[in-house]
């Protein structure tokens, strides 16, 4: 078992584990560390505990930062400020295609890194050739996409709630638009899309539990089994479990409210044909559709035998012809 302390860099970004050595560290504190960029400043998100980490694995913590550190924080932060403008001013001077997202410049002044985001790949050769003269340090750009550029800017989501990639989530899962479909939601992109114009991560939240319960609910327009009779599910809440079921013996009436609990047995279309479900034996099969059979090629004709004798040998083992010069 190895100590640990949690540290940060960015505001909600990720939290990084350190060996504090014998700091007593709290979160919100501010800590000088050894990363592989260099040294950085961060803060504690995290305070002291053990975890399972190899102690040999972790990057040290150097010590609290002092007063002439979080000087420099504030100077770099006036840097970076500058740093921004100019490199906005470079970009439209290039007439390159990008927006400028963010830059940050490392605690030691060894270099400058600029994030931004493009529609496509973006030559910055020469940009990257004009800063470094103008400031005489390493320069980097990074092409980032449009979620981490929301997860960097901020902001306030059609929920009325700020952007949770800025909030609280760490990492960006997968979302689909087959999950707006399970969960019933529109598909109106402008109602299922966040400011990023991506799909929105919170669809993600409740995607296990739909998948349990569309497991357990029959689908729309599936044949089912009630005490009542057999009928058709017309309208289907998952979270509910309410049904409206269209029973066969009254085609004409409204359709029946129901209980998810209540359907006995559900009839599959892709359950084998002749062969009732379980539970079903009182409802008759439907026809087999009979299965085409293609016509008989016909046998390609056998090979005239010139000496009145059929010879049944492979091929392989027939002599070849001797050549004739």
């Amino acid at each position: 078992m190895a100590m640990t302390v949690g540290v940060r860099f960015r505001t909600n970004g990720k939290i990084y584990d350190f060996d504090p050595g014998n700091l007593l560290l709290l979160p919100g504190e501010k800590v000088i560390v050894e990363t592989a960029r260099g040294t950085e400043c961060g803060e504690v998100a995290r305070a002291n505990r053990e975890t399972d980490t190899p102690a040999e694995v972790l990057k040290p913590v150097l010590r609290r930062a002092n007063e002439e550190d979080l000087r420099r924080l504030e100077e770099l932060a006036a840097k970076t400020r500058h740093a921004m403008q100019v490199c906005q001013e470079r970009i439209a001077a290039h007439g390159l295609d990008m927006k400028l997202v963010e830059a940050e410049y490392a605690f030691d002044n060894s270099k400058i890194t600029f994030d931004f985001t493009a529609e496509g790949r973006v030559d910055f050769r020469n940009l990257v050739k004009d800063l470094a003269g103008l400031f005489h340090t390493r320069i980097e750009l990074h092409q980032i996409g449009v979620r981490d550029e929301a997860k960097k800017l901020g902001g306030i989501g059609i929920c009325g709630q700020p952007f949770c990639c800025s909030r609280f989530l760490k990492d960006f899962q997968p979302v689909s638009i087959k999950m707006a479909k399970e969960q019933g939601l529109s598909l109106n992109p402008t109602k299922i899309s966040g400011s990023c114009g991506r799909l929105m991560c919170c669809l993600k939240y409740e995607q296990d539990v739909y998948e349990e319960l569309l497991k357990l609910s029959p689908k729309v327009g599936a044949t089912v089994m009630t005490p009542e009779g057999r009928g058709v599910v017309t309208e289907s809440n998952v979270l509910t479990g309410k049904l409206k079921v269209r029973l066969d013996k009254a085609p004409d009436s409204p359709a029946v409210d129901m209980m998810r609990e209540d359907v006995s047995a559900v009839i599959r279309d892709n359950r084998p044909k002749n062969k009732p479900a379980e539970g079903e034996g009182e409802i008759p099969a439907e026809a087999e559709t009979p299965a085409v059979t293609p016509p008989p090629v016909p046998a390609a004709p056998a090979a005239e035998n010139k000496g009145g004798k059929s010879d049944h040998r492979p091929r392989r083992n027939r002599p070849r012809n001797k050549r004739q010069g």
